[in-house]
């Protein structure tokens, strides 16, 4: 990939950085925090030590993935970002909508295609010295998985082969001018404006679910989607109640 190339047939007006190989994006930018003027992608061509939510892993190839952060400037508080997850499976989802792929999203940060996982968000924040927060935005994005690799992961994954012969710097522009026209969207109007399309495309809507923390069980009903905040909706016998916790698993219920 060629950053030049990304910035000029991105319309985002964001800096972009490539690198050859590093641990973690969004460790990267986490460091380089504190001396950022503007949003900076920072994408790798190889990422060794990805991580998911909850300190899991992120798996991925050099061939087969696009493993990248976004850092962003918010004026206001962490507050200010609640649902921020969601809004960027929203932009995500809308995004590869444009370019011919069907996706759907699980609560709280996960896209998936056929019921697989097919791309994973994280994000970490940090104080900045001029006010406000970063937030570094980091995706990991399934474009061809093989076999081994699925193997590592130990379990089925989803992927994109269609979209992995577009031309990479035309596919990483792309998703930048998505995610930075969701990112100004959502300064002007938090997750309230992506509530309903988060909702169209959830995939696990009328499911039995069991939402969990460490492994606890602590609330099993029906998904009903989310609210203006980006809190899980779910039916249990007792009425309909709210989730919102930054280490929850969804899953289907009798699912492994």
């Amino acid at each position: 990939m060629n950053p030049a190339a990304i910035a000029a047939l991105s319309q985002s007006g964001v800096a972009v950085e490539v690198v050859e190989e590093t641990g973690s994006t969004n460790a990267d930018l986490l460091a380089r925090a504190a001396t950022l003027s503007g949003p900076l992608l920072l994408v790798a061509r190889q990422q060794t030590a990805g991580r998911g939510r909850a300190g899991r892993s992120w798996l991925s190839s050099s061939e087969g993935s696009l493993t990248f952060s976004l850092a962003w400037h918010f004026a206001g508080g962490l507050p200010r970002l609640t649902g921020l997850p969601l809004a960027i499976g929203v932009a995500l989802a809308d995004t590869l909508e444009r370019l011919g792929v069907q996706v759907g999203l699980k609560w709280p940060n996960d896209v998936l295609r056929d019921g697989d996982k097919l791309a994973g968000i994280l994000i970490e924040t940090q104080a900045a010295s001029q006010g406000g927060v970063w937030a570094v935005i980091g995706i990991g994005l399934n474009l061809l998985m093989p076999d081994e690799l699925e193997a590592q992961i130990g379990r089925s994954v989803a992927s994109l082969p269609w979209l992995a012969r577009m031309d990479r710097d035309e596919l990483m522009a792309a998703l930048l001018d998505g995610l930075a026209g969701a990112l100004r969207e959502f300064e002007r109007a938090g997750f309230a404006a992506f509530a309903a399309r988060w909702n169209l495309r959830h995939a696990w809507q009328g499911e039995t679910v069991t939402v969990l923390d460490g492994g606890t069980v602590l609330h099993e009903g029906s998904a009903a989607g989310v609210d203006d905040a980006g809190r899980l909706l779910l039916d249990t016998p007792e009425g309909r109640i709210t989730v919102l916790a930054g280490d929850v698993s969804l899953r289907v219920k009798g699912a492994e």
